[in-house]
């Protein structure tokens, strides 16, 4: 009898033993995930910031009548890059960047930033298509373009880039928030 109790009791400790390092491991996913969250961050920052300063820098090499916003054309236009949302039904979501989705219907996008090319032909021929959609954008400044506007062009790039990455990463944190307060919810019933 009494080593039946001893029994059960081992038992109970390694079942607390188990549920303690399922709460710690969730634990450390979700200050992983902020650790990711708060660098994106600091790294958005930056990015911006440089951004920027490229931005200005253009403005005062190029002249402030050659860099402003009246020259540009406030017409409807496509979005040259979107934003896809997968796994929204109940599932963590998941976000992707597709950039430079051309105007031109019979062709679809230039660049999806979370996909591998096939090919490298495909891929040199793609990095052509988006090199000519960003001159492309940058032609109502003129034809001779400042290479600092270019940069700033590039680092708003990346920001956006960075932004999702947020998202995703925000996405991943809440989602180790919730796993951890179910579990931590759970050990107090």
């Amino acid at each position: 009898m009494e080593e039946e109790r001893r029994e059960v009791r081992m038992n109970d400790e390694e079942n607390e033993a188990e549920i303690v390092k399922d709460e710690d491991k969730l634990a450390l996913h979700f200050l992983d995930s902020l650790h990711n969250y708060l660098s994106l961050a600091d790294s958005l920052s930056s990015t911006l910031r440089q951004g920027w300063l490229e931005l200005a820098s253009a403005r005062h090499s190029m002249g402030a009548s050659r860099v402003n916003s009246s020259l540009l054309d406030l017409k409807f236009h496509p979005a040259a890059t979107t934003l896809k949302i997968t796994g929204n039904d109940g599932a963590q979501p998941q976000f992707t960047l597709q950039k430079w989705a051309s105007s031109e219907p019979e062709s679809t996008q230039l660049e999806d930033k979370n996909e591998q090319p096939r090919d490298s032909d495909l891929k040199s021929s793609d990095n052509d298509e988006v090199q000519k959609e960003r001159h492309k954008s940058l032609s109502v400044f003129g034809v001779l373009i400042s290479p600092k506007l270019r940069a700033s062009q590039l680092s708003f790039e990346k920001a956006l880039e960075t932004l999702v990455e947020i998202a995703n990463t925000r996405s991943s944190l809440l989602h180790s928030f919730h796993q951890l307060h179910q579990e931590v919810e759970g050990t107090k019933e």
